[in-house]
């Protein structure tokens, strides 16, 4: 295999190829000195799924140095330099956010991959180089996305909104900010532009990012006369006095983190065509920026990376030794496009005006802290905007269903407990490595083709955030002899799992022996659903032996009896 850049994706790709027994050879442009010594490239905030992906692979190498992002602020601005926003409300994420600097992530990124026994070149890969590549390698992925190289691939009109950059966008890394909560602080601009903060990990230690997002042609598309880093500096001081004055507030006595430090630019959003032909008949396969470049201001470009990666591993390293082929590359990246056209959707969407309605939205979280949350993390998982944020019923729907009646909780959980269910024990493995379990009664069979389950999970849970960070979790229907079973995962206690035999299942899922069912599902989405969380997965694994079954009704733990016929 031959990954043309040195990236977020495609060294995630190659590290993970590694641990296929694939022989992998990365091709990069500059060496890690030179990267680490070089300007800044990116945000790169990253949400919750992303970060497992890298975690899966052993990459959560700054898990305890780089700081924690718990939540997500938005403020909506009245009129330009008002000293007060109109809208401003906050959303917790359900799992922790970080940034990592790459030149700090990047070098050792390097030396990880060569440490597993991956080959890295440096050197220009031009359209020659690259077809020697394919003339050695099974398959080549190019994953550099802003070079020449990604002009191998065409633009794909049916999926591409814009011709021309929508933004002008610039960064600040800064030390001194006070103060920075652990949070990412979003402010949008009306006819202005955007601008978003969070702290991060980079080469001096903690920083905050700065990142300005100005409408082409409006007041904060002025960074072209801008010839210095200390200039850089200046202007974002003075947008933000201008335009931002609760965000300069904080920002008295920042400094630039080093001459570095700064970038400013202008992209065109663009999505292309997977697959490259070259010169000879060669085809080659583009990932992550290459094929799909969004703009920058929703934040998403190494999440993508991310996902697209682990996508493309999960199709290589399946792929059994067949060839592959124009076909194979197509339906690869069909994949990935399955889940990055929503990306697109959404960002194309924040960089027009917003829509009344969802305007009313984010009125409406100022005062519903879980639209707060789902806004927040809407981030992770941009899909979700499409069920209730990007469509003027869906979104009158959700408000809709915020003003519901008062009930009593006890009455109504007895009234609830009417129904009588299964019982069943989750378990997964939390980020450092520990099991984690619970009783629950709430699984349910939401399709067989593809197959996939769910079951919700308390928000204010002690172990929800170990669920939905999970790669995998794994759903056991408990025999009517485990009542015991039942009422010990269903207790706080140090270890549920003391004196219960397990065996690992897939992504080190911790697996009970004795259910007379279980199922072991790779975790592909959450759904808030008021005061609890809906995890769906798809079944990966499963195996019944039957038996019966221990029954939850009316409060209590039942046996099932059959009725004759």
């Amino acid at each position: 295999m031959t990954i043309v850049g040195a990236g977020q994706s495609g060294l995630q790709l190659a590290i993970g190829l590694l641990a296929h027994n694939y022989h992998v050879r990365v091709i990069s442009d500059r060496t890690p000195a030179e990267i680490a010594a070089g300007a800044v490239t990116s945000s790169q905030g990253m949400f919750g799924r992303a970060l497992r992906h890298e975690r899966a692979l052993g990459l959560d190498l700054w898990r305890d140095e780089a700081p924690s992002i718990g939540a997500v602020s938005m403020t909506i601005a009245n009129q330009p330099g008002e000293p007060v926003p109109s809208i401003r409300w906050t959303g917790q994420l359900g799992a922790v956010a970080q940034s990592v600097d790459q030149r700090v992530k990047i070098p050792r990124y390097i030396d990880e991959f060569i440490r597993r026994g991956g080959e890295f070149v440096v050197g220009k890969a031009d359209v020659g180089d690259i077809e020697a590549y394919a003339r050695e390698s099974d398959l080549v992925v190019i994953a550099a996305g802003k070079g020449d190289v990604a002009s191998l691939f065409t633009r794909d009109s049916a999926r591409s909104t814009y011709d021309k950059p929508q933004r002008a966008t610039a960064l600040t890394y800064v030390h001194g900010m006070d103060p920075q909560p652990a949070e990412v602080s979003y402010n949008i601009l009306p006819g202005v532009g955007e601008y978003f903060v969070f702290p991060a990990l980079t080469l001096g230690g903690l920083c905050s990012i700065m990142v300005f997002s100005g409408v082409i042609g409006g007041p904060m598309d002025c960074w072209n006369d801008v010839r210095s880093a200390s200039d850089h500096l200046e202007m974002s001081k003075r947008i933000l006095t201008e335009f931002l004055p609760w965000e300069a507030d904080r920002c008295h006595h920042i400094a630039l983190t080093d001459e570095h430090g700064v970038m400013s630019g202008r992209l065109t959003p663009v999505v292309r065509h997977p697959v490259a032909v070259l010169p000879s008949g060669a085809e080659v396969l583009g990932m992550a920026d290459v094929v799909v470049l969004n703009d920058p201001l929703t934040g998403q470009g190494s999440n993508n990376a991310s996902k697209s990666a682990a996508i493309y591993l999960d199709a290589i390293s399946a792929h059994d030794g067949r060839a592959f082929d124009r076909e194979f590359m197509q339906r690869t990246f069909e994949r990935y496009w399955d889940y990055a056209q929503y990306v697109t959707k959404w960002t194309n969407a924040m960089l027009e005006p917003p829509e009344p309605y969802a305007i009313q939205l984010h009125i409406a979280a100022t005062q519903h802290p879980e639209i707060g949350d789902r806004f927040a993390n809407g981030l992770d998982y941009p899909p979700d905007f499409f069920s209730w944020y990007l469509d003027a019923e869906n979104a009158a729907a959700y408000l809709a269903s915020l003003s519901r009646p008062e009930f009593d909780p006890r009455d109504l959980r007895r009234a609830l407990g009417q129904f009588a269910t299964g019982v069943n024990v989750v378990t997964a493995r939390d980020l450092d490595g520990t099991p984690v379990g619970m009783t629950v009664n709430s699984f349910s069979s939401a399709s067989l083709d593809p197959p996939m389950v769910t079951w919700c999970v308390r928000r204010d849970a002690p172990s929800a955030r170990a669920f939905t960070t999970a790669s995998h979790f794994a759903v056991h229907v408990l025999d009517a002899a485990h009542a015991h079973l039942a009422h010990q995962f269903s207790k706080p206690a140090p270890d549920k799992f003391a004196g219960v035999e397990v065996v690992n299942g897939l992504g080190d899922t911790p697996v009970l022996v004795g259910a007379i069912a279980h199922f072991e599902c790779r975790n592909v989405r959450t759904v808030d659903v008021g005061d609890h969380i809906m995890l769906i997965g798809e079944v990966e694994r499963y195996e019944a032996r039957g038996g019966e079954p221990l029954i939850f009704h009316s409060g209590g733990f039942r046996c099932l009896s059959a009725i004759a016929n």
